[in-house]
């Protein structure tokens, strides 16, 4: 126990509720048993993640922010392959060692930063667009590039087993990037009618408990009321 009171020590990681990034390595400490980590939930609407405590560490400004000791990682893949690759041995093996498994773990893994930037660019649009420059061609160009993805990932899940997870048998890396986001999905409304497999998906993988233990607070507070998904 004090071993792992050793590992822990010096961690710490700055989040905002809700984020899939940030659920990502809140899911990896979890997976690697690293739960002695500090940490601080900041609110996005309240901008507390441009505050002067997370600027010193991100000059993004952004969040995740990860710290262990003086070793700083921000973005969310590198933080969780360190997480990974420094406590190989401790928790579950989240990237197999060799061949054609560790090869569709990274595939995997990385196709799922496509997913993000679609799903951003519907939910986010009347966010991010000024009024003045929306137009609904664009929305319902972004709608069918975004519905393009989520059938991909239709396709693949189609090719596993149904006990299975993403690339194979064992919950891996590519299942800690790709859940936060499903769920995500589900979160603003995603059709379970056009969207079976990935629903199995995120139905198997909910009650995980790495995954219980950091499902975003709010979330749980407040039931998905967003639909901004349904038609896609």
């Amino acid at each position: 126990m004090s071993g792992q009171l050793g590992m822990d020590e010096g961690m710490f990681l700055y989040w905002g509720s809700g984020s899939p990034p940030c659920w990502r390595i809140m899911i990896a400490l979890e997976e690697k048993k690293l739960q002695g980590y500090q940490q601080k939930m900041l609110s996005f609407e309240k901008m507390e993640h441009k505050s002067a405590e997370v600027m010193a560490i991100n000059p993004r400004g952004q969040l995740p922010s990860f710290r262990h000791g003086d070793t700083i990682l921000n973005e969310s893949f590198g933080a969780c392959l360190y997480l990974e690759n420094q406590f190989k041995s401790q928790g579950t093996q989240l990237v197999p060692d060799t061949g054609d498994n560790q090869a569709l773990v990274f595939q995997r893994m990385h196709e799922v930063l496509a997913l993000q930037e679609k799903l951003g660019a519907v939910i986010y649009y009347t966010w991010k667009v000024p009024e003045d420059e929306r137009h609904d061609s664009a929305m319902e160009r972004n709608k069918k590039t975004l519905n393009e993805e989520l059938m991909l990932w239709e396709g693949y899940l189609e090719k596993v087993d149904p006990d299975s997870h993403l690339a194979g048998k064992n919950f891996t890396m590519a299942d800690v990037m790709l859940f936060p986001q499903v769920a995500y999905a589900v979160h603003f409304g995603l059709s379970s009618d056009k969207y079976p497999k990935l629903m199995e998906y995120y139905n198997r993988l909910k009650e995980r408990p790495s995954i219980q233990t950091s499902w975003p607070p709010h979330w749980k507070e407040s039931p998905p009321t967003m639909d901004v998904l349904k038609d896609v």
